[in-house]
């Protein structure tokens, strides 16, 4: 049945998971992934697709039809005598002469894939047969995402270029930025920060505890004041140490401590906290800044920096962009907008395989 998907206005499927999760979708790779498949040669022809994925991103709906083409013609073969062999001989001399034609088969040729108008053409192709009708919009923000991070010593990667969904709006208001963009709140009081410096560290902001238990002895109401305002002066070193360096944003991968929030908003430091480590690292690719395991003040290398840090508002989300002004940058991100959660999953399926299909062009 996934012959119907090759044509450009291939039907969307409705696929149920063992999990009873929902999928709509064209997308041929997706579909194969959740299904259970049990046939030796049927497993054999959906683990050529997942081949096809992870080495071009696209592709595998055709891998799918040729392998079920070349399957049915084998069997005809077989029925009129053949053996496996030959078959199989005849198949490989076949793939040689295939090779052979498929050189004189160019239609379109990027010699230089920094040149937008020669890219698009190649992300179209790709971005049409999932997204027939957005294909000339998308292959615009595609192209602006990947042409704003391509590197020009080392290989393209996939992973630097980010999509993040929000809801609400429809499919022509997604955008793209140089930067990353975060589904968070900020923590502290200050919600913009423009030309920030930015101290990004992996442990919580907060006063560190004793690995052991102690004990502390307090004989009268003056012993206990000072052992607060100990503690107090303590935290407040550690937030004046960042501001004198120049700190003006720090990114927290733990909880934020009351008390150094009270410190970051006196000395006017914009505070954002991003639970997941891998949104850690990423961050730290993009503004060239090292994760710091302890509070300790940075380096100038392990600083990071980024043009603007603020707080914006995307449909009703909140959302903290980390946005660089400059023509060359190490991450960019696709905001993808649309009314429906499986509308945005597929757009986002789009946008993945038009930025596989950048990464080809530049091997």
């Amino acid at each position: 049945k996934q012959r119907y998907q090759r044509r450009v206005r291939g039907l969307n499927k409705m696929v149920i998971n063992h999990l009873s999760k929902l999928f709509v979708t064209n997308d041929a790779a997706t579909i194969i992934k959740e299904l259970e498949v049990q046939h030796p040669a049927a497993k054999m022809i959906v683990l050529a697709s997942q081949q096809q994925e992870a080495e071009c991103g696209d592709g595998t709906n055709f891998v799918m039809i040729l392998a079920g083409a070349l399957l049915e013609k084998a069997q005809d073969l077989l029925q009129d005598g053949l053996s496996p062999s030959e078959v199989i001989k005849g198949y490989e001399m076949a793939g040689e002469k295939c090779l052979e034609i498929l050189e004189t088969l160019c239609c379109h040729t990027v010699k230089d894939v920094r040149n937008r108008e020669a890219v698009i053409p190649v992300i179209k192709t790709s971005v049409a047969s999932k997204q027939d009708g957005y294909e000339d919009f998308l292959s615009d923000i595609i192209a602006d995402a990947c042409l704003s991070i391509m590197p020009t010593r080392r290989t393209f990667n996939v992973d630097n270029v980010r999509s993040c969904k929000i809801l609400g709006s429809g499919v022509l208001s997604t955008t793209s930025l140089q930067g990353m963009v975060f589904r968070r709140n900020v923590e502290s009081d200050i919600t913009a920060m423009r030309d920030a410096k930015i101290a990004v560290f992996s442990c919580p902001f907060d006063i560190g505890t004793t690995e052991t238990k102690g004990t502390v002895l307090i004989n009268n109401a003056d012993e206990l004041k000072n052992f607060s305002m100990d503690e107090e002066k303590l935290i407040e070193n550690q937030v004046k140490a960042l501001a004198d360096a120049g700190i003006t944003c720090v990114v927290s991968g733990g909880k934020v401590g009351d008390m150094m929030m009270h410190f970051a908003n006196k000395f006017n430091i914009m505070v954002v906290r991003l639970m997941s480590k891998w949104d850690l690292r990423r961050l730290c690719k993009s503004i060239s800044a090292t994760a710091l395991p302890n509070l300790t003040v940075p380096s100038t290398e392990e600083t990071g920096f980024c043009s603007i840090v603020q707080l914006e508002e995307v449909g009703d989300t909140t959302v903290v962009v980390f946005r660089q002004e400059r023509e060359e940058t190490a991450m960019s991100t696709i905001i993808i907008r649309g009314s429906t959660d499986n509308i945005m999953d597929d757009i986002e399926r789009a946008v993945d395989d038009g930025v596989n299909s950048v990464k080809i062009l530049t091997r």
